[in-house]
């Protein structure tokens, strides 16, 4: 289990996070199961009903829309709220593709996590701070894995999804995850260009959730492919101001991103350890605005967070 110590940031206020609570209905609450529709589900005075009732809250100010979903692995307590809508799943496909890319090294393609990719200039997408210094000389998957992961590295995404069939072969990973919904359809950085009314490229909060405990903490990897890819989820250096920044610093927190720059969209998926021996907890955190030229709210994320470990019962 991971022991690496993470930055820590202030949680917020409860007169910032308003009411808090709610269990069951998207935007509800629920200790088992994932309920989808409106958020207009019956508040109850728990700790999971007070997060829906502060979840909403939060969202009326936001002028936009949250998608959450919680599960404590330890207990199976799960908050959900619009856990079964549409959004985008940017760049948090990333974490996903490499564990599709692990699982196909262990399975059918023994070296491949040693291969060395190579791609021209022309293939360099923006945002590619890792593979941009190595045109000339290429990178093992391995390293391709890391850079997409840890610096959100858009090139390096797609050379990963070149391993396993492209957007169709990540999709047909999902499926394997027992997730009917989630869908890769485009490349970086397409994918990327969202409005409410797509349907390519997109997941739900409780799907892709599902999808990061089977590969982080479940049994879709074998234990080294999981420690290696959780490994480089804590790595992450494009999360501080999201999932991580709404929990104590003394948790190990992983966590994947996914930002557009349409209608303000930005997401967070996190594997997270409350303690040296405690079970992780999941959290796949989605959000949008209103206005197309909106900017992304990584506060909402964060407060998002925080009142989700609230509701679990561990801050």
């Amino acid at each position: 289990m991971p022991t690496q110590l993470l930055r820590r940031a202030a949680l917020p206020a409860l007169t910032t996070l308003a009411l808090l609570t709610g269990p069951t209905a998207p935007g509800h609450a629920a200790t088992s199961g994932v309920p989808s529709g409106s958020p207009n589900a019956t508040v109850t005075s728990t700790p999971a009903g007070q997060a829906v009732k502060r979840l909403r809250a939060l969202e009326a100010t936001f002028q936009g829309r949250i998608g959450a979903y919680a599960v404590d692995t330890g207990t199976g307590k799960t908050i959900t709220y619009r856990s079964g809508e549409r959004f985008p799943l940017l760049s948090t496909f990333k974490a996903i593709a490499a564990a599709a890319v692990l699982h196909k090294a262990r399975a059918s393609a023994p070296g491949l996590m040693d291969k060395v990719v190579h791609w021209t200039a022309a293939e360099l997408k923006e945002n590619s701070p890792i593979t941009e210094k190595h045109v000339a000389d290429g990178m093992t998957v391995a390293e391709l894995c890391e850079a997409a992961i840890t610096r959100s590295d858009n090139t390096a995404g797609n050379m990963l999804l070149k391993q396993i069939g492209g957007p169709a072969g990540l999709t047909r990973y999902f499926r394997t995850l027992k997730d009917p919904r989630s869908r890769l359809d485009r490349w970086e950085t397409e994918l990327n260009d969202w409005s409410p009314k797509e349907r390519r490229d997109t997941t739900t909060p409780a799907s892709v959730g599902r999808d990061l405990r089977a590969v982080t903490a479940g049994g879709a990897l074998g234990a080294k492919d999981r420690k290696r890819l959780n490994t480089w989820l804590i790595a992450t250096q494009t999360g501080g101001a999201r999932i991580r920044a709404g929990l104590p610093t003394t948790w190990t927190i992983g966590d994947k991103t996914g930002t557009s720059s349409r209608y303000g969209a930005g997401n967070d998926i996190a594997v997270i350890w409350p303690g040296k021996t405690a079970a992780p907890i999941i959290m796949a955190i989605c959000t949008n605005r209103t206005a197309e030229d909106a900017a992304v709210a990584d506060k909402v994320i964060a407060d998002t967070a925080a009142i989700l470990a609230r509701g679990l019962g561990k801050i």
